[in-house]
């Protein structure tokens, strides 16, 4: 589907959100944003192949970038990187190219300063975040990005099965102990304890 109105978008990431709020407006304008700068008019259509989102954040905004770019963790398209940040990069696989855009901290501040007369900060910020310069809400920088090819879309190898638990392990993220293959989680980086 080729690039839609603002409005369009916020319609569809409404519906997989749940709800609109300022955080979807900013992540929509973020991925538009940056598939522009990109030159990619179909993102989530003819384009899909080449592009891949890197996200800093799980939060609302998040939600509304995979609504713009068409890029899902299930594909293999969108990354998540916990830095806790209002930002996300777009990278051209193709091109070899990638934009990094974040949110400046400045505009919460500007939407309170454009509509004082609206009392609810969420609503402030919606109606400023649509209506603010790309270059008052972000801040856009060109950077270089290195994609192992394990982490490309469509990468395929087979798993390795870990030598404690017997579970497959994909994408090689095994990590090799004492000469044994073994999964993240019986090396040590569980996140989980056994009940």
């Amino acid at each position: 589907m080729p690039l839609q109105p603002l409005a369009e978008y916020e319609l569809l990431a409404a519906q997989a959100h749940g709800h609109l709020c300022a955080g979807q407006i900013l992540g929509l304008r973020m991925a538009l944003v940056g598939v522009k700068l990109l030159g990619l008019d179909d993102p989530a259509g003819k384009d899909r192949k080449r592009l891949v989102s890197i996200v800093e954040i799980d939060r609302c905004m998040t939600d509304a970038i995979g609504v713009v770019t068409g890029c899902r963790l299930g594909k293999r398209a969108l990354k998540f990187r916990d830095f806790g940040k209002a930002a996300a990069t777009f990278c051209d696989l193709q091109e070899n190219r990638a934009v990094r855009i974040a949110a400046r901290e400045s505009a919460k501040e500007h939407a309170r300063a454009l509509y004082p007369e609206i009392a609810g900060r969420n609503q402030q910020q919606m109606r400023a975040y649509r209506e603010m310069p790309d270059e008052e809400l972000f801040h856009i920088e060109w950077v270089r990005v290195t994609l192992d090819a394990e982490d490309l879309p469509g990468y395929r190898a087979p798993g390795v099965i870990c030598a404690q638990c017997g579970e497959s392990v994909s994408f090689r993220r095994e990590v090799v102990c004492e000469g044994r293959a073994l999964c993240r989680g019986c090396a040590g980086e569980r996140y989980y304890e056994p009940a």
